[in-house]
């Protein structure tokens, strides 16, 4: 979508300052103003050398025309071994909201090989379309196959919205595909939205470490593309019986288009924590005082039927790892129950947890940030606190 450059002739001094700084000799002279030609690449050299504020970037009848052919909104469907990962679904939930503001359809592109059966559970959770495309190139991921399918099937329908997980695949794939449709990509977002005026793509996501949210937009260019944080979004709901409809599309894919091919995988030997589908988690932080306070906090989970997270305190403290970590560095989480124990409540850590059903908070310090938004509120040692808890399901 082609951007112009313009110059406002009104406010040209005919300073030759422009002219000077063109690389590819775009501009001229003519009765002592500044005039564009058809060599200009809209580079915007031009556009920094003027003192005058004569030289500006306008969106032309052609870039408009443009956007107003992108319709619909979609998601990608990541899948891995013919298995579709949580956050498509939540995707698609987050997806079909979007979509009903806009007043327009909900699809995903589902890229792999044998995975049709996938399509009928992604038109159960929501999609009204599925864009599908195999191929045995396309059975394990790798850059160079899913950016040339993916590419040519947004230049073929023309989506105005792409979803896709902030997860290692798409890290990987989304500014690839942003660079190829000339587009722009808002990564790693916490939240969405429409803006009620002219439809945008509204993308907030952290910034500055986690201290100030930033929403972006994306107005000149199409599709609008984010990568949203795994856990963040609410589950799309399964409906059994729910219609849609399937679209192959064609891939013309062979050997030598693929840079890198993938020899085997092997899964690597490491901690595993699944904080994001836990029902219940109980979080140590600074108030432990060390390692050794994350025994009772293990107990505890373990007798509620949860698992251990952290505050970025303790883990940076090394006393625990990283996999253990919620909030805006960490894993995004929607338990039923979340103790956060000796927590004092940063906002990092907050933004990480505030969508749990039920939380409870056991500080010392009676002001503490994490009774604010708490359900409940233990004003105590943790020390002291947990133990009492442990004895009394003891009793149960």
């Amino acid at each position: 979508m082609a951007m112009a450059v313009v110059i406002q002739q009104d406010q040209c001094r005919g300073c030759l300052l422009c002219l000077k700084a063109c690389p590819f000799s775009a501009i001229e002279v003519v009765g002592r103003k500044a005039m564009i030609g058809p060599n200009c690449t809209a580079c915007g050299s031009c556009i920094e050398s003027c003192k005058f504020g004569a030289i500006k970037r306008e969106r032309g009848e052609e870039a408009k025309r443009d956007i107003a052919a992108y319709h619909g909104v979609w998601v990608f469907a990541e899948q891995r071994q013919g298995i579709l990962m949580d956050v498509t679904l939540e995707l698609l939930g987050e997806g079909r909201r979007l979509a009903k503001k806009i007043g327009t359809q909900l699809s995903a592109i589902l890229v792999g090989k044998d995975v049709e059966a996938l399509a009928e559970q992604l038109i159960g959770f929501g999609a009204d379309k599925v864009y599908l495309a195999q191929s045995p190139l396309l059975e394990r991921y790798t850059n160079d196959a899913y950016v040339k399918v993916i590419e040519r099937a947004i230049s073929t329908y023309k989506p105005e919205i792409l979803l896709l997980g902030a997860t290692h695949i798409g890290r990987d794939l989304g500014p690839c595909l942003a660079v190829r449709c000339q587009t722009g990509l808002t990564a790693d977002c916490t939240a969405l939205d429409i803006d009620s005026q002219d439809h945008k793509l509204m993308q907030t996501r952290p910034a500055f470490g986690g201290n100030l949210m930033a929403t972006i937009l994306c107005p000149n260019h199409r599709p609008q593309m984010s990568t949203v944080r795994p856990g963040v979004m609410t589950k799309a709901e399964w409906v059994p019986d729910r219609r849609g409809s399937v679209i192959d599309l064609p891939v013309e894919l062979a050997e030598q288009d693929l840079r890198v091919r993938l020899g085997e995988t092997v899964r690597a030997v490491k901690e595993t924590v699944k904080l994001a589908d836990a029902p219940v988690i109980v979080a140590g932080g600074r108030g432990l005082g060390g390692s050794e306070g994350f025994k009772a906090i293990k107990e505890l989970a373990d007798r509620l039927g949860g698992v251990v997270g952290a505050s970025r305190a303790a883990v940076d403290a090394g006393w625990i790892s990283h996999a253990h970590q919620v909030g805006q560095t960490g894993t995004t989480v929607r338990p039923k129950l979340y103790i956060a124990c000796g927590i004092s409540g940063a906002i990092q850590h907050v933004a990480g947890m505030k969508g749990s059903g039920c939380i409870v908070a056991i500080n010392k310090n009676p002001l503490a940030p994490i009774f604010q938004m708490a359900d409940y509120g233990i004003v105590g040692d943790v020390h002291q606190v947990v133990p009492a808890l442990l004895a009394e399901l003891e009793k149960e």
